[in-house]
């Protein structure tokens, strides 16, 4: 047995394991099953929020980019980092705050009990959107996972979508939020250190810096432009703000912003946001100089980019350092794909079963119920992801811009400005979302300009003018915080 698979098999092992170990801990609440009962350890919540918020994405999509098209990937790459910024630092606190004041486990949750909707309208919207497009987004890391399992092992894209997605979803089944939080701060951490060596020992083979990019501008002039070869405006500009748009999408991604809701208070946020930016800035970096650094050596010699990163660790590591690599990019997918699942499961559990029609269910058919959706939800994704012909970086993209639309503008409205209202809130939700579908399955739009752009801008505006027009029943808001 070569070392590649030995490294990865011990590493899927350490995920079964955490699943074992932490299932009686998930098994006392549906609240330690979504949120870990609110007492899990600072550090593990920051890197499980980075794991959570990469994904496949850092580890094959974001260096495919680079591969691609030369250092101009760095916008994207600035975009992640100004809104994961944006949300320690605008979101985490005053969300943390409000959910715990009115003990809420779910975004649906929290905008039902932040504007008293007794038609439970903002419940039952919100969840119908976090199910349509995080099953999408699942479906993207499972075929991520079948890419990287498939070009690594000589497998059928299949039957790799199909080992990542079972490992995945026995320990999420089991251990639920402390699981995954515990297997999410792990991988993080794999992650990172896989990067950094591999850009380590790429720029070794170089011989340096001094000849990085003169070798790689005699092969594509392009790729050492920030430009990415863009020659007019136009087009420079839309890569820019293409790239710089993922950014707007932090502040509406749930399984993102249910770490801040489980930190054990307001006090705890700095310390996380410290530990949280500095993995960011390491690994998005690292990410992208990646598929530059690939570009002398894989040029003409792979079809897909998004195969990359295991083939430049093929080429350039030892054995038991691409086994390492090989967990890394399933680790990206895997501590993204846990946190889907969960949210997804939380929405039909917490926000329609249980507070909808049944809500004198016991703790242990709630914890039950859960893990039943859980298995439900990751095999619609599969076979969603049977189908997929796009990138695993646009499919990404795709669900990020929709969740992104949908819930950022209303979320940051209803902490921030005291005139939100109900119904701003709904019409900014069914603007974002229908934005987001139409502008990306329209060739014209879609060629023009990233959808979450106009996605999010179009959602702040319906938002803002609804809630101007119903004014009744406003919350006074006071600094950050809603009183």
């Amino acid at each position: 047995m070569n070392m590649v698979l030995i490294v990865f098999l011990l590493y899927l092992l350490g995920m079964v394991v955490a699943g074992i170990v932490t299932a009686k801990l998930a098994s006392k609440s549906l609240d330690d099953f979504i949120l870990g009962g609110k007492k899990m350890l600072t550090p593990v919540i920051a890197l499980s929020e980075k794991g959570t918020d990469m994904s496949a994405w850092l580890l094959i999509g974001l260096p495919g980019q680079a591969f691609k098209m030369g250092i101009g990937a760095i916008w994207a790459g600035i975009g992640v980092w100004l809104g994961s910024l944006f949300n320690w630092l605008v979101i985490a606190t005053p969300l943390r705050r409000l959910t715990g004041k009115y003990n809420a486990l779910t975004i649906p949750d929290y905008f039902e009990s932040r504007f008293s909707d007794s038609s439970h309208i903002l419940r039952i919207t919100a969840s119908v959107l976090i199910v349509f497009f995080f099953t999408l987004y699942v479906s993207a890391q499972v075929v991520g996972a079948g890419k990287i399992l498939g070009a690594t092992f000589g497998i059928d894209r299949i039957v790799g979508m199909a080992i990542g997605l079972s490992i995945i979803l026995f320990y999420t089944m089991m251990g639920g939020f402390i699981a995954e939080s515990w297997t999410d701060f792990f991988q993080g951490i794999i992650m990172v250190v896989a990067l950094v060596l591999m850009c380590i020992i790429g720029i070794a083979h170089f011989g340096g810096f001094a000849n990085i990019f003169s070798r790689i501008g005699s092969i594509d002039a392009g790729a050492v432009m920030l430009s990415a070869g863009e020659s007019g405006a136009a087009l420079y500009l839309g890569l820019i703000l293409g790239g710089l748009a993922i950014g707007l999408g932090y502040a509406g991604q749930p399984h993102i912003l249910m770490r801040y809701m489980a930190l054990r208070g307001e006090g705890e946020v700095k310390k996380a946001m410290l530990i949280a930016m500095v993995w960011t800035t390491v690994a998005v970096a690292g990410a992208i100089f990646l598929g530059f650094l690939a570009i002398p050596y894989l040029r003409g010699e792979i079809a897909d980019p998004e195969h990359v990163t295991l083939a430049f660790a093929a080429r350039i590591l030892p054995g038991w350092l691409v086994g390492l690599v090989l967990a890394a990019a399933t680790a990206a997918m895997m501590s993204t794909v846990d946190s889907q699942l969960l949210v997804t499961t939380s929405a039909i559990t917490e926000d329609i079963y249980r507070k909808l029609i049944n809500p004198k269910a016991s703790q242990q058919r709630l914890v039950r119920l859960a893990r039943i959706f859980t298995v439900i939800i990751a095999l619609l994704a599969f076979v969603l992801g049977l189908r997929a012909e796009r990138l695993v970086y646009w499919l990404v993209l795709y669900a990020w811009g929709g969740l992104a639309a949908s819930f950022g503008p209303p979320l940051i409205l209803s902490l921030k400005w005291r005139g939100t209202t109900k119904w701003g809130v709904f019409a900014g939700m069914l603007v974002g979302a229908i934005t987001i579908v139409v502008w990306y399955n329209v060739p014209l739009l879609k060629s023009f300009l990233y959808e979450l752009i106009p996605g999010f801008f179009f959602s702040l505006l319906a938002t803002w003018l609804v809630s101007l027009w119903t004014k009744s029943g406003r919350t006074q808001i006071t600094g950050d915080s809603v009183i």
